[in-house]
């Protein structure tokens, strides 16, 4: 089902479960140009407040290394954390990129977490 939605209606999907989870100012950016980040949301933990970027891509295979160094790059100095999410999978180098010593971290959600927390809201 999740495949079969367009991207816009994906990216809209990914903004509901994040406002769901707790973000705060959750936004779907929806324009070309944006250097990979579909939308931009507050998770507000505490005292804290966290800037948090997100792209999401609805694909079938494995999400590799260079989409999310790629977006590390598209993040740096615009947020305090990233976030990928996908209905596919994330390749072992992609895990890795995602916490690489000396690089802002990026979280990553699959397609199995993913379906987790649609089935928890």
């Amino acid at each position: 089902i999740l495949l079969a939605l367009d991207p816009a209606a994906f990216e809209r999907l990914c903004q509901r479960i994040l406002r769901e989870a707790g973000f705060i100012k959750v936004e779907v950016t929806g324009r070309s140009g944006d250097g990979g980040i579909d939308g931009t949301g507050v998770l507000r933990v505490n005292l804290l407040s966290f800037h948090v970027l997100f792209q999401c891509k609805r694909w079938k295979g494995s999400v590799g290394s260079g989409v999310v160094r790629d977006f590390r790059g598209a993040m740096v100095g615009r947020a305090d954390k990233g976030l990928v999410i996908t209905t596919g999978t994330f390749t072992a180098d992609a895990r890795r990129e995602a916490v690489r010593d000396g690089a802002p971290a990026i979280d990553l959600i699959d397609g199995d977490g993913l379906c987790d927390l649609l089935k928890d809201q």
